[in-house]
């Protein structure tokens, strides 16, 4: 069984984001990246399926900066046999960084491709279904349960108020959410996993030229919060925060 999981470089969630002097791109000078945490966890259910019944797991990453270091330090030493690394696209283009993936996994065997429910740093959630469609290929996102049996993927998938049943025939798209598996964080990588990492294969592959479809025109921090008020103490302060709430706030 080959799975391939793909994978997005992110800033580290606890960061404080600064934006680039060209006002349309993250300043990345003193932040940590990481692996998108929803794709961490699809990387985890990837490896704990290759544990049970056996396969190869292939890191998959598109990086417009062409950085490595995602995959080798990361990918690698948590248990992926094989790193690819797509040099090149646009950022915060969905599509076209969904021609890239769908054009790379033609040349990727794979009976599941993972990818997380979305990415945090722009929450588009978007990528998994397009390279499903772009493919022909059958799509579960939210998938909370997963196993193999035979050629057939049988999904539990998160829907509101309740799961859905979801037989998918391979090769398919499953978009990880948290939880799957009952896996809710990734494993840490030990000594051996990190020696081994050095020596496994690692490509780096220009990415095939797609149009963008969008443009990022600029990126600006949220405003800062108000200060807060004390508007009294005590059963005293009830009447006014009331007004303040209803005349000011205008939420009552």
């Amino acid at each position: 069984m080959n799975f391939v999981v793909c994978c997005k470089r992110v800033p580290e969630t606890i960061a404080r984001i600064k934006i680039a002097a060209d006002g349309r791109s993250i300043d990345w000078q003193g932040v940590q990246p990481i692996i998108s945490p929803y794709d961490e966890l699809a990387l985890e259910c990837a490896l704990r399926l290759k544990e049970k019944g056996g396969g190869q797991v292939v890191a998959l990453s598109v990086d417009p900066d062409g950085q490595e270091t995602l995959l080798r330090n990361k990918a690698l030493p948590l248990g992926a046999d094989k790193a690819v690394l797509v040099k090149g696209g646009p950022n915060f283009d969905g599509y076209a960084v969904a021609r890239i993936i769908a054009e790379t996994l033609k040349t990727v065997p794979f009976d599941v491709c993972f990818f997380g429910k979305q990415a945090i740093d722009d929450d588009g959630g978007c990528v998994a279904a397009m390279v499903a469609e772009m493919l022909g290929l059958p799509r579960v996102n939210t998938c909370v349960g997963l196993e193999i049996d035979g050629r057939t993927a049988k999904c539990r998938r998160q829907i509101e108020g309740g799961e859905e049943l979801i037989d998918a025939p391979l090769p398919c798209i499953i978009g990880v959410q948290k939880g799957i598996n009952g896996v809710h964080e990734a494993r840490f990588p030990g000594i051996k996993g990190i020696m081994a990492a050095k020596s496994k294969p690692f490509e780096v592959r220009p990415a095939p030229a797609v149009e963008a479809t969008m443009e990022v025109v600029k990126m600006e921090l949220p405003p800062d919060r108000p200060p807060g008020r004390i508007v009294g103490q005590g059963k005293d302060a009830v009447k006014e925060l009331v007004r303040i709430l209803r005349e000011e706030a205008k939420v009552l």
